[in-house]
C-alpha cells in the first residue's frame, strides 16, 4: 500500500514512530488547507506560513499524544492551528509596538510643531542626544539587547530566539545595560 493511500492515523503513527515520509504526506494533503484558515484568520500571508510550519512541528511532535476516539486527524491539526494563531494574536495585542525606522523618526522629529514650546524643544532634542550618546558607550551585547527590546518591539525571550543566547544571559546584559544608561544620563543631568 503506497503511503497516498494511508490513513491520515496510521500516517500520524508512523510519523510518531519518526517516519518523516509520513509526515511529508501528512504536509502535503493539509498544508493549503492549514494555510487557508490561517490567512483567514491573520490576513497576513508570511504570519500564516509560520503558522503552517509550527503548527506541522508540533503535529510531529505531539503525534504519539494523538487519540482517534477523540475526533479526526484532520480536526485535531486545525485545533493546532487555530490555537497558534490565537496565541499569535494575543502576543501581537500585548506586545511593544516596533519604534519608527529612522528615516521616518528623523522625518517627525524635524518637522516643526507651530505649538511647540521652544525651550521644551530644545531640552528635549538635548535628552534624545544624550541618549543616543549613552547607547553608544555601551558594550555592543547590551546595546543589542536594548535596540531589540526599544525600538525592535521584541520580549526578551524573542531576543534570545533572535541572537541564540539564552535567556538568562539576555536578562543580565538588559539588567546591566538600563543600569549603565540611568548612570550615564544622570551624569548628563538627565534623570527621567
Amino acid at each position: 500500500m503506497g503511503s497516498s493511500e494511508l490513513t491520515d492515523e496510521r500516517l500520524l503513527a508512523q510519523a510518531a514512530a519518526g517516519d518523516a515520509d509520513a509526515l511529508a504526506v501528512l504536509y502535503d494533503r493539509y498544508a493549503p488547507a492549514v494555510l487557508g484558515l490561517a490567512l483567514k484568520m491573520l490576513g497576513e500571508r508570511a504570519s500564516a506560513e509560520e503558522v503552517v510550519q509550527e503548527t506541522f512541528w508540533r503535529a510531529w511532535r505531539s503525534a504519539g499524544t494523538f487519540q482517534a476516539q477523540r475526533g479526526t486527524f484532520a480536526g485535531w491539526l486545525f485545533g493546532i492551528a487555530r490555537n497558534l494563531v490565537i496565541d499569535l494574536c494575543r502576543r501581537r495585542s500585548v506586545r511593544p509596538r516596533p519604534a519608527l525606522d529612522e528615516a521616518e523618526a528623523e522625518r517627525i522629529a524635524s518637522a516643526p510643531d507651530l505649538e511647540a514650546d521652544v525651550a521644551e524643544s530644545a531640552w528635549t532634542a538635548i535628552r534624545h542626544a544624550g541618549v543616543r550618546a549613552a547607547l553608544a558607550e555601551l558594550p555592543p551585547a547590551q546595546r543589542r539587547v536594548i535596540e531589540l527590546a526599544y525600538f525592535g518591539g521584541l520580549t526578551r525571550q524573542e531576543i534570545a530566539a533572535a541572537t541564540g543566547d539564552p535567556l538568562g544571559t539576555v536578562h543580565t546584559r538588559a539588567r546591566l545595560a538600563l543600569q549603565k544608561l540611568r548612570e550615564m544620563l544622570r551624569a548628563q543631568g538627565i534623570e527621567d
